[in-house]
């Protein structure tokens, strides 16, 4: 049975918290359902080092296992410029800042909606 699309967007949200709450930059939630069949919605943020992309990362997997947000796979290069999580409906981006601006993504999916992130998780 498929997901609740609040359910997914809501999703969504706590994984752009859990991103914050580790001081992501510029945190990004596109609803791409209506671009693409790849999955709801990605979330994308920024590192200021790779030792904070890392550190993104971690915290992501380890507050998504404690609140049972299931996760399919993960992958990163060696050099932390650009990790991705896939939830099955939501796909993180978490860039050292240099490489999010090379691949652009809210660039190349910019006939996706941005989803409005409440300020009181952006503190």
């Amino acid at each position: 049975m498929p997901r609740k699309a609040s359910s997914t967007r809501q999703k969504a949200l706590k994984i752009a918290d859990i991103a914050l709450a580790k001081q992501a930059r510029d945190v990004a939630i596109l609803d791409v359902r209506k671009v693409s069949s790849i999955c709801d919605y990605f979330v994308i943020c920024s590192g200021e080092s790779q030792r904070q992309v890392k550190a993104i990362h971690e915290e992501v997997i380890k507050s998504c296992k404690k609140n049972e947000i299931r996760i399919q796979h993960s992958e990163k290069d060696e050099a932390a410029r650009w990790i991705l999580v896939d939830f099955f409906d939501v796909i993180l981006h978490i860039f050292f800042e240099e490489a999010r601006s090379f691949y652009n993504l809210e660039y190349l999916w910019n006939l996706a909606k941005k989803v409005k992130i409440k300020k009181s998780l952006k503190s």
